[in-house]
């Protein structure tokens, strides 16, 4: 009787490691498309960033976007990863320019949120826009913001 509790004991443990480990290892599943939004009120629409378009379309690597904490591009990084969201480390409400981002060095500035997003996604936009003699990759307000609903 003893013998028979220790075996069932044994294996409820067993199968409680294997949960545990795949859930530790399993990562998550980037959705197709990221709604970026966070906490702080928006002046514009939510930016819905097509995540599946840009690695199947554009074939852009994980390190594209994702980096370090020293701005280093985390090109290790595959489907299924653990990663951290943007506002995880950019965690200024809203964007800082003009007046208000006067004297700041640009690492300050990328403390806000909408000036990290920005600076990332219009930087490799004017970047393949150049490269590819073209206009297609949005720079602009309203190719990127959606009207704001009333």
């Amino acid at each position: 009787m003893k013998n028979r509790s220790l075996v069932l004991a044994v294996f409820i443990a067993c199968i409680t490691v294997m949960f545990v480990t795949t859930g530790i290892y399993a990562g998550t599943k980037a959705e197709d498309v990221i709604k970026l939004e966070s906490s702080y009120k928006h002046k514009k629409g939510i930016v819905e960033f097509n995540h599946k378009k840009h690695q199947t379309d554009y074939k852009l690597g994980c390190g594209e976007c994702h980096h370090d904490k020293n701005g280093k591009a985390l090109t290790s990084l595959k489907e299924g990863d653990d990663v951290q969201r943007c506002f995880e480390c950019h965690n200024k409400p809203g964007e800082l320019k003009g007046k208000a981002a006067k004297g700041l060095s640009s690492k300050e500035k990328l403390m806000y949120h909408a000036n990290a997003l920005h600076a990332n996604c219009k930087g490799c936009h004017k970047a393949y826009n150049k490269k590819n003699k073209t206009k297609k990759a949005p720079t602009t307000c309203r190719k990127c913001h959606p009207k704001k609903k009333k």
